[in-house]
């Protein structure tokens, strides 16, 4: 029987980005992929990560901006992109408005698994993110 996601897990980043876990290892305690919905801010950006997920973003609104070993990609409301483990790839969001998305990693997200670059604005020392998501085991 199907889970019923009632609720997502509110994940604190810290940085002006909000994140909404709906499927993952905080929310659902599901391993093998996580959905997440992303608001990041004007002007906001994480460190470089080289993870060992492949990580499929839908933009919903706005402008995500992915730099990569190979440049730089502005991933446009109504676009996706696909991240491959094993590739360095660094999010922002420099545009007025920022950005609103959809993140589904494979398999889910950890911060251990992101392997963040130490440099800029980390992970490190933020706050473990709180459950208070629902999630109903065989709902129809």
């Amino acid at each position: 029987m199907p889970d019923l996601i009632r609720d997502p897990a509110f994940i604190p980043a810290g940085d002006g980005k909000l994140i909404e876990e709906y499927v993952g290892v905080i929310n659902s305690g599901t391993t093998a992929a996580s959905v997440a919905h992303m608001n990041s801010p004007e002007g906001w950006s994480e460190p470089g990560q080289t993870p060992e997920f492949d990580e499929f973003t839908l933009v919903l609104k706005g402008c995500l901006r992915v730099e990569h070993a190979d440049g730089v990609t502005d991933v446009l409301a109504g676009q996706a992109i696909i991240a491959h483990k094993g590739e360095w790839v660094r999010y922002s969001t420099p545009t007025p408005g920022g950005a609103e998305y959809i993140a589904v990693c494979v398999p889910a997200f950890t911060p251990s698994a992101a392997h963040r670059d130490s440099s800029g604005s980390s992970a490190q020392g933020r706050e473990r993110p709180q459950p208070r998501g629902s999630v109903v085991r065989g709902s129809n």
